[in-house]
């Protein structure tokens, strides 16, 4: 008989930390952090990737050889196949920057923007509000430094973000205020020059000890990056 292998159980034990993560139905649901790092003027990129915040779609392009704006997106229906729990959220983030080279391959940025979106849920474990429904404001800046070659990609980025949930629908009243967290961020991809492998993990944290909101602490995102030069350099 074939021996057990233990990895075999951490990596159950992971499976079922990263569902039970999913399961719940916060109000504050960090999106994955669009990390450009732009060569020059007229890159395109784009990034399409799924994970615990759901779909992530994210767009960029450098205005100039210093500039660059973003536009992202990301989006979760989730209904549970065993209780009445479901969580459906929708957020759109535009932001602008400044990039430049360190080197031959390494980079820098820095972009700010805004975001706004709704989110409703129904968790059974909340036995005194169990439904919750909001909109959501939050304003962002995110420095970067990395490494980018034709092959493999590697960046850290540090997002500060404040995060407004106005309630709609619960025992909650009002605005709960805006509220900082701090997101770093571990993004690589790897690939050819116009198409890679992309992936992200990090951490949402909070920076008051008490919220008036849940949150998901944990950005996990895997999918494809593009990139192209639309004016052929």
């Amino acid at each position: 008989m074939k021996a057990f292998n233990p990895g075999t159980l951490g990596w159950l034990f992971l499976m079922f930390l990263f569902f039970s993560m999913v399961s719940c139905s916060p109000e504050y649901v960090p999106n994955m952090a669009n990390a450009p790092m732009f060569d020059e003027k007229g890159e395109i990129q784009a990034n399409l990737s799924g994970g615990v915040s759901g779909t992530d779609v994210q767009l960029g392009y450098a205005v100039s050889d210093h500039i660059g704006i973003m536009a992202n997106g990301s989006f979760r229906d989730e209904t549970s196949d065993t209780t009445n729990e479901f969580h459906k959220h929708n957020l759109y983030e535009f932001g602008i920057g400044y990039y430049d080279q360190i080197g031959s391959h390494g980079k820098y940025e820095i972009f700010g923007g805004l975001g706004s979106g709704s989110i409703k849920g129904y968790d059974e474990s909340r036995l005194e509000s169990p439904v919750g429904e909001a909109d959501f404001f939050k304003l962002f800046i995110q420095p970067s430094i990395g490494l980018t070659t034709d092959v493999v990609d590697g960046s850290i980025a540090t997002r500060w973000v404040l995060v407004r949930t106005d309630y709609t629908e619960g025992d909650y009243e009002g605005s709960s205020g805006f509220q900082p967290f701090f997101e770093p961020v571990l993004t690589g991809r790897v690939g050819f020059k116009y198409i890679k492998l992309i992936s992200q993990v990090g951490l949402s944290v909070p920076v008051k000890q008490e919220l008036p909101f849940d949150y998901q602490p944990f950005i996990i995102n895997f999918g494809l990056h593009f990139n192209i030069n639309v004016l052929g350099n």
